[in-house]
């Protein structure tokens, strides 16, 4: 008895020393992120507290997935978390994923914050080389992943080898072809350039457009085998399902789209697709694991319930959100033309400023220049005066000689009376003094007319002189009403007030304004295709180019299937016409 009751005892203290909560970690794309769960909790508790800590509306299309024994596996909703066979170690560790995928893009991704977790997903799996992408195209999405994260490219910011720490390329596409990751730069950079004024959830959208056209995008393979034992590979995504050869994941051999599906069951590793026609063979294969079963049917039914729910009106919550993320766009969008408008007017006016200033500088330069004339003048004139007063002074000096010579020829004449001897010497000292006399004279009127020439000159210097000094002050009286700080535009009357001074913005929506941007975005669906049919002819430029380079012997299975299927002018969206026009034969594979 007291051993029943000691032994009661022990299991009542067990019982309460049993912890209420564990903590779990949640792994997105791009955070980490844990919380304390309590026991009870199911799976929708904790999957609902990740959305709403995201933000996330949209939950339709995620999942928290786990791995038990090398298969993947998907938190189902309606059990506890506990009761899994999920690793109990805390932190107990689960990955927020995308589980299914869209048919469209564009149409169903409604919020931003679904489309940038697309984004991370399909980024990573392309570059991982879950999903097979061209080389060509590889680039081209490249350039956008640029774009989400740099935003818009500036060559002055932008400078060679601000991608050399970038994973942008899958290491299939490098080993491919004999490029330096230089070359591969200038090719993405090319394109980049060409995104600018896109936003980044305009960016990361088309980077998902794209990519949503590649043959593996969204599919889950799984290893079969049909009744003959035969190896396969299923593949299950948005449009139903798929039978590829194991070597060719990019063609299937068969699709089963899920309008015509009537059934799909399983017992045990025995799965059993039903066709909608009664009179089609029924088509049955095994997969080696129950577990992997359990997957394949928890996909097919997600799927097929998201496919038949595109197929319907809206719900109303469906709806609402579109109306929001419309609303958003078109707010987003306006404040993006408004501080367009705004940058592009302070750009002219920071124009306006430097042209300003460099005339004024090129003006300050003139009237140095002018002054630095004017003081040449001055010193010019100067000399020449100074000059001029030397040359008279000599005029005076040779007419004072002059003078004395004439004196001495009437001495000379005077006492010239003496004896003949004497009165010819007299003579021939007479003529020689006339002759000096005349030379003197000569030399005088030269004298006399270089001091004139000299006065001349003076006066020219000092006119150039007025002259320059007149230049100055035409010069300084201009630098006098030259504006040096130019105030910025006023801006134009029909936009709306804008402060970017640490003030609210505000902003009034109206009528035309909602008119105008549904005429633009038509406009946009226009040039959207016309922008597709250049897109397509820069693909097969960038590919014709790169051909050259390719290393043929590094192609792998995949490429040469690609290019294969390129050649024949297949495309994903033809995927299921084969069936029809092959008839239900290719059932029995």
């Amino acid at each position: 008895m007291s051993g029943t009751i000691a032994s009661r005892m022990s299991f009542s203290s067990l019982k309460r020393k049993q912890p209420k909560t564990f903590t779990v970690r949640i792994i997105t794309m791009d955070a980490e992120m844990e919380f304390s769960c309590e026991v009870k909790w199911k799976g929708k508790d904790l999957f609902d507290l990740v959305c709403r800590t995201l933000g996330l509306r949209e939950t339709w299309f995620f999942g928290l997935q786990y791995t038990v024994k090398d298969t993947v596996a998907w938190l189902k909703l309606d059990k506890k978390v506990l009761d899994y066979d999920v690793p109990k170690e805390e932190p107990v560790t689960f990955h927020f994923l995308a589980k299914f995928y869209p048919e469209n893009v564009e149409e169903e991704l409604v919020q931003e914050i679904t489309q940038h977790l697309f984004f991370l997903q399909v980024k990573k799996q392309i570059l991982d080389e879950k999903i097979f992408c061209p080389p060509e195209a590889s680039v081209l999405l490249a350039s956008y992943a640029v774009q989400a994260k740099f935003g818009d490219y500036d060559p002055n910011v932008h400078k060679r080898g601000f991608l050399a720490q970038e994973e942008l390329l899958p290491k299939r596409v490098i080993n491919l072809y004999q490029m330096t990751p230089e070359m591969w730069e200038e090719r993405i950079t090319a394109w980049y350039a060409e995104h600018r004024g896109r936003a980044r959830d305009e960016a990361e959208m088309e980077y998902l457009k794209i990519a949503q056209d590649t043959e593996m995008y969204g599919v889950n393979y799984f290893l079969i085998r049909n009744k003959k034992g035969t190896e396969l590979l299923l593949g299950v995504d948005a449009l139903g399902l798929h039978i590829y050869d194991p070597e060719n994941r990019l063609t299937a051999k068969i699709s089963f789209p899920w309008n015509e599906i009537r059934n799909i069951s399983y017992s045990d590793k025995e799965f059993t697709i039903k066709p909608l026609d009664k009179k089609a063979d029924v088509f049955k294969f095994n997969s080696s694991k129950l577990r992997v079963n359990k997957l394949i049917l928890q996909l097919c039914i997600g799927n097929h319930d998201l496919f038949m729910r595109r197929r319907k009106a809206d719900s109303l919550e469906v709806q609402q959100m579109k109306a929001q993320a419309r609303e958003e766009k078109a707010r987003k969008q306006m404040e993006r033309q408004r501080l367009a408008r705004e940058k592009q007017m302070r750009e002219e006016a920071e124009r306006s400023r430097d042209e300003m200033e460099r005339r004024l500088l090129q003006i300050k330069e003139e009237a140095q220049m002018a002054n630095d004339a004017l003081m040449r003048s001055e010193e010019t004139a100067d000399l020449l005066a100074e000059k001029a007063q030397i040359t008279e002074e000599e005029a005076k000096l040779l007419a004072q000689k002059a003078a004395e010579a004439e004196q001495e020829i009437q001495r000379i004449k005077a006492t010239a009376i003496r004896t003949e001897d004497e009165k010819r010497l007299m003579e021939q000292k007479m003529l020689e003094t006339e002759v000096l006399a005349l030379k003197m004279a000569e030399e005088s009127e030269r004298r006399a007319k270089e001091a004139e020439q000299l006065r001349q000159d003076l006066q020219e210097a000092r006119d150039a002189e007025r002259h320059a000094k007149q230049k100055l002050m035409e010069v300084s009286s201009k630098t006098a009403f030259m504006p040096i700080n130019s105030s910025p535009p006023a801006l134009p009357a029909d936009i709306p007030n804008f402060s970017l001074m640490g003030e609210s913005l505000s902003f009034d929506f109206k009528d035309t304004d909602m008119k105008r941007l549904s005429m633009e975005i038509e406009k946009e669906k226009v040039e959207y295709m016309e922008k597709s049919k250049h897109l397509q002819e820069q693909l097969n430029e960038l590919k014709t180019e790169i051909e050259s380079l390719k290393l043929k012997e590094r192609e792998s299975v995949l490429d040469i299937l690609h290019n294969e299927s390129a050649d024949r002018g297949g495309s994903k969206q033809n995927t299921f016409k084969k069936p029809e026009a092959q008839g239900r034969r290719p059932i029995c594979i």
